[in-house]
């Protein structure tokens, strides 16, 4: 009979990745930055288990967006946003999002890769983005992400 391995707490070893979002595609980039926090990238993955690694990314301001309607899609993909009140939604475009609040557009493209639930929010606090070049987590040592 064959056991199935579950990781214990104790058994999990987290590395820091450093990410350059310079040139990168949004979506492209936004799958393998999720595929390594929820740590698909491991022989240790298990489902349910938060077993991924710390990612930074940097020139976050720098992304691009591509595909058919890449002329027009700074303009048509909209973020909404709603304060619960009446009349409280809030609308911006990508072009907007990507210039005022950069960091924004990426960690929602990486938010909808991860699961919906208690698990996904705090893989996803395990993400620091960052819009220029430098990042205050040089102790750390991260590695480059591949």
């Amino acid at each position: 009979m064959y056991k199935t391995y579950y990781p214990k707490a104790g058994e999990i070893d987290r590395k820091w990745y450093v990410a350059d979002a310079e040139g990168q595609n949004l979506g492209r980039f936004a799958a393998r930055v999720a595929h390594f926090l929820l740590g698909k990238h491991k022989p240790t993955f298990t489902p349910g288990v938060e077993i991924g690694d710390y990612v930074v990314i940097v020139n976050a301001e720098r992304v691009t967006v591509t595909g058919t309607r890449t002329s027009t899609k700074l303009d048509t993909k909209i973020y909404n946003s709603h304060s619960g009140f009446p009349g409280g939604l809030k609308s911006v475009s990508l072009r907007d999002q990507l210039k005022d609040h950069p960091d924004r557009a990426l960690r929602n493209a990486i938010w909808g890769m991860l699961p919906h639930n208690k698990m996904g929010r705090a893989l996803l606090k395990r993400l620091k983005i960052y819009a220029g070049p430098n990042h205050p987590h040089g102790l750390q040592n991260p590695e480059p992400l591949k």
